[in-house]
């Protein structure tokens, strides 16, 4: 590990030995606020790609970044600080995102979206830009191309302006994690538009592009916008047949939640909704991942579970059923779409004149990458407690600085028994 004030290793080659060098807490806590700044850098940087911009979110990313620096701040407290300042610039970052894809894309709509395949070439978009993949429907109109969406592209079949392409005809695949199975078995030609795309196998090499953010050793980049290589490329490659596939719905916003919000109060209130599941997160390559497939199992039928991010593909396609109509399980989309949660629960706090940690609400959050750091910083910003991470504690905080946080927040890991942790969440509602 380097030390994050003179750039050296922690074991031996740091110049300011006794002031940071041996100050791991320090250096935890820095490594804690510059990952929580990838995840606000990430979303602020799709919000600029659609011309969307809020100089306070630039403005603390240079102010943050500069606090890391060599020998310029020691001071632990104001770096707890910083992260919850985090939080708070991430949840902007959040909301001007949000407020460039409806203003330009229009509100989402719960939609049904196909796992089948329809017959002619394919391309198959992985990442997080929609801005990115409207420009290749709009260069693969009246081409004969069928356009599929992989892993967190695929609440953009949800959004009118995206929807209305007739040639957006699926979603192939599920997470990242299992792409490079996914993307040798898919046919056509490969769009990685943002992070979560892997350097490729072989076997589907010749037949990969990147574009914007995204970079591939060896792979082509798509410069402006300009898909003529690719679509060209898509062309050569063999068609898929028609086939038959389950359906998965997408598509929540809290435009479209908020609508039914006193239906929802009601339903709260005569005890009809008991508890509201928030699971959402990363997904990993990591066997103790299957502790959210269970645990969203065992949820009881007058339950419903919110979701949002790349975790969801691992209990998306079962069928939870509904409450007077109102589907159980509701996937709000990407992992920025947490946004949209945060707005349900602060109108329904704003509704029931309570406060936050009063709602009849559990999180519990499967995370290992920076998006998933900023959105936990912007719940505990809000004052959020009692949220269960996991499936393990995040390797960059010391004991001691983990402790502290676990503490002042009730932050909780997971126990690995979902059976265990379900009844405690139960059981903490009765008695509140």
């Amino acid at each position: 590990m380097l030390c994050n004030q003179c750039s050296m290793s922690l074991e031996g080659g740091c110049t300011t030995k006794g002031v940071c060098g041996k100050d791991q807490d320090l250096n935890a806590l820095q490594e804690a606020l510059l990952y929580g700044i990838k995840g606000v850098s990430a979303y602020y940087h799709h919000a600029l790609e659609m011309d969307y911009d809020n100089p306070e979110v630039g403005h603390f990313l240079v102010e943050v970044l500069y606090s890391t620096l060599t020998n310029v701040n020691f001071d632990k407290n104001r770096f707890l600080e910083y992260i919850l300042e985090c939080g708070k610039v991430h949840l902007e970052a959040m909301r001007l995102l949000d407020q460039a894809y409806v203003e330009t894309f229009g509100e989402p709509e719960p939609t049904r979206v196909s796992t089948g395949t329809e017959e002619g070439h394919g391309i198959l978009v992985t990442g997080h830009s929609y801005r990115a993949l409207y420009e290749l429907l709009k260069q693969t109109e009246d081409t004969s191309i069928n356009v599929y969406t992989h892993s967190e592209m695929l609440p953009a079949h949800s959004y009118p302006e995206l929807k209305k392409f007739d040639h957006l005809v699926a979603n192939w695949g599920g997470s990242w994690v299992p792409q490079k199975r996914e993307f040798s078995e898919f046919p056509g030609v490969i769009l990685g538009t943002t992070n979560c795309v892997l350097q490729p196998k072989e076997d589907y090499a010749d037949r990969i592009f990147t574009v914007g953010i995204a970079g591939l050793e060896g792979v082509p980049h798509i410069e402006d916008y300009d898909f003529e290589p690719l679509i060209e490329k898509a062309k050569e490659t063999p068609k898929l047949e028609k086939e038959e596939g389950d359906e998965i719905l997408t598509g929540f916003h809290h435009t479209n939640v908020l609508a039914m919000k006193d239906e929802l109060i009601d339903l709260i209130q005569e005890g009809k909704i008991s508890h509201i599941f928030v699971v959402g997160g990363c997904d990993a390559p990591n066997p103790e991942m299957k502790y959210y497939e269970k645990f969203v199992e065992l949820i009881p039928e007058d339950a419903i579970i919110l979701t949002a991010g790349c975790g969801k593909f691992r209990y998306n396609m079962n069928d939870y059923g509904t409450i007077e109509g109102i589907p159980r399980f509701l996937d709000f989309g990407q992992c920025n779409n947490v946004y949209s949660i945060i707005e349900i629960a602060l109108a329904l706090v704003d509704e029931l004149d309570t406060d936050v940690n009063s709602l009849p609400v559990s999180i519990v959050l499967s995370w290992m990458e920076q998006k998933a750091i900023a959105i936990l910083y912007t719940l505990l910003y809000l004052g959020v407690k009692g949220i269960y991470v996991g499936p393990k504690a995040p390797e960059f905080l010391t004991p001691k600085v983990f402790k502290t946080i676990r503490e002042e927040f009730d932050l909780r890991l997971i126990s690995g028994d979902p059976e265990k942790d379900l009844k405690k969440m139960l059981s903490e509602l009765e008695g509140s």
